[in-house]
């Protein structure tokens, strides 16, 4: 391809796209329920937005969050057209637009608590803007991204060979294994609703029927922008964009499941860690329940010189006779508690869940603890105990974002006595 013919395709493209709402699936509504995710930030977060486009997630996160923003695209439009936006709704000095390649950025690494990009990793490719991208975090930062990835196990060959030309898409379970390979833990997942499409597509397909295909470059263009607006039409079931928001991991504290020879310390640790033995009474109890224990779900936290400094598990409980999972128990020992310890090995066991395919997590807990995990009471889903707890401390996480979860009493194991 001559350089004359990429540069009127490059032109074409973004005349077709200059002043669209949006460059890629999403919606404020979204990008608040990723923010939500996230967790509590500082007072006045910094936030990178890459491939920010027109900057409809840095504006809001600039009013709502009160961050203040660094939103980086390569297309200075798109960055004007942001400036012009920020300033109109006194946004001015919260926002600051670079013109910059976000695989070359020119920041210091721990720059930022917040790195934003929807629609945009792409560009990169998951895997190599997870490793990119986790330098520029501060200690406790978040990475929030979105990604297209299959939503079934077998797509169709049509929808297959659409996307191998274009991007290479996985499943869910294997994106979010990437994450977790790549050092972070996942604080949630968030399937975009058709809607979210919807605003992209809708304004994109009315600007290509109104082009003008005899300026350079744009036949070419608008083939290609109707083939993607066909194949979400006729095959758009078969994949969609999620959010993932990211921590990296405590690098202090190594996790792991537990191995036979760690039996021995999981149990002193337990024992340890509580006025009595009844916890570690309890965990030997459900090792021994094949209906309960999970394999692969007891999970260990190591102090520097390889000893057991928390230890956390996950065994199988029902809601109404629909399994799903209990977090019990969450232990430190004594010398390593309030450093991170019972945090690390608890998302460590959250995140293996997750790989398992777990959709639901029930615990009874502190509630000042655990909703940092994203825990939220149990009664907002229909979910009870079989006895009396405040509603504070029963408290439950739907791991995979997606769909309905049971709801009615929950039935534990025989081991936990109740």
């Amino acid at each position: 391809m001559s350089d004359n013919n990429s540069n009127a395709l490059r032109d074409a493209f973004f005349a077709l796209h200059h002043g669209l709402p949006r460059q890629g699936p999403g919606s404020d509504a979204t990008t608040r329920r990723l923010l939500a995710l996230a967790g509590p930030l500082p007072e006045r977060p910094r936030v990178l937005d890459l491939g920010c486009g027109p900057g409809r997630s840095a504006l809001l996160l600039a009013a709502e969050a009160g961050a203040e923003v660094t939103a980086v695209d390569l297309h200075r439009p798109f960055l004007d057209e942001l400036r012009e936006a920020a300033d109109a709704r006194g946004l001015g000095d919260l926002i600051r637009t670079l013109d910059a390649d976000m695989g070359e950025l020119p920041f210091p690494d721990g720059s930022f608590d917040l790195v934003w990009a929807e629609s945009s990793a792409y560009a990169l490719g998951f895997d190599t803007a997870l490793r990119s991208w986790r330098r520029l975090l501060v200690p406790g930062g978040t990475l929030v991204l979105t990604e297209c990835e299959w939503t079934v196990d077998e797509p169709s060959e049509e929808a297959r060979a659409f996307w191998d030309t274009h991007y290479t898409l996985r499943t869910r379970r294997a994106n979010t294994a990437a994450a977790v390979e790549g050092g972070y833990h996942v604080l949630g997942v968030l399937p975009q609703p058709e809607s979210d499409w919807d605003a992209y597509y809708g304004p994109l397909s009315e600007r290509a029927d109104a082009a003008d295909p005899g300026v350079p470059g744009m036949a070419e263009i608008l083939t290609s922008t109707r083939a993607e607006l066909a194949m979400r039409r006729d095959h758009g079931g078969e994949y969609g964009y999620t959010g993932y928001v990211l921590r990296p991991a405590d690098a202090r504290w190594r996790t792991r499941p537990e191995t036979a020879d760690d039996i021995r310390s999981v149990r002193d640790v337990n024992a340890a860690a509580f006025e009595t033995p009844a916890e570690a009474d309890l965990v030997d109890a459900l090792r021994r329940d094949p209906g309960a224990w999970l394999p692969g779900l007891s999970f260990v936290a190591e102090a520097p010189d390889g000893s057991v400094a928390g230890y956390a598990l996950i065994t199988r409980c029902h809601v109404d006779g629909v399994p799903a999972a209990a977090l019990a128990p969450v232990a430190v020992a004594p010398r390593y508690q309030r450093q991170g310890v019972g945090e690390a090995v608890t998302r460590a066991v959250l995140d293996a869940a997750r790989l398992r395919g777990e959709r639901l997590v029930l615990v009874l807990g502190h509630p000042e603890y655990y909703p940092r995990f994203g825990f939220a009471p149990a009664s907002e889903y229909g979910i009870r105990p079989s006895f009396d707890v405040p509603d504070e401390a029963m408290r439950a996480l739907v791991l995979d974002g997606s769909g309905p979860v049971p709801s009615g009493t929950i039935q534990y194991a025989a081991a936990f006595g109740v």
